[in-house]
């Protein structure tokens, strides 16, 4: 996995395992890697995995069944989607606008004009 500079390593691996449950690669219910095993899968120090697992558990995205394993949540798509689509609207959206607005752009581009 590459990792890039502008965001920590432990949010980008959970931003990976967000991306799986979205495209349906993983769905509600499934087994997920261990902490140790996905970290070696991809090269990365397992504390740094548990900070991504924390942080998916905190959102509701998985569940750790005490000596089973971490498992996908049922309504993690949804969970999943909703931050997403949040993030989107209040990060992206408002930098593109402003992007377009520097660069002397209206929405008439997306008319084919």
């Amino acid at each position: 996995m590459n990792f890039n500079t502008d965001k920590p390593i432990y949010l980008q691996i959970a931003d990976v395992i967000s991306d799986r449950i979205l495209s349906g690669e993983l769905k509600g219910g499934d087994r997920i890697p261990s902490v140790r095993e996905y970290g070696a899968d991809i090269g990365v120090n397992p504390n740094t995995m548990m900070r991504s697992y924390e942080k998916l558990t905190a959102d509701g995205i998985i569940f750790n069944k005490r000596g089973i394993g971490y498992f996908v949540a049922d309504d993690a798509r949804d969970t999943v989607l909703a931050a997403q689509r949040k993030e989107f609207l209040e990060k992206d959206v408002p930098a593109i606008l402003q992007r377009m607005r520097l660069l002397g752009l209206d929405s008439t581009i997306f008319e084919g004009k």
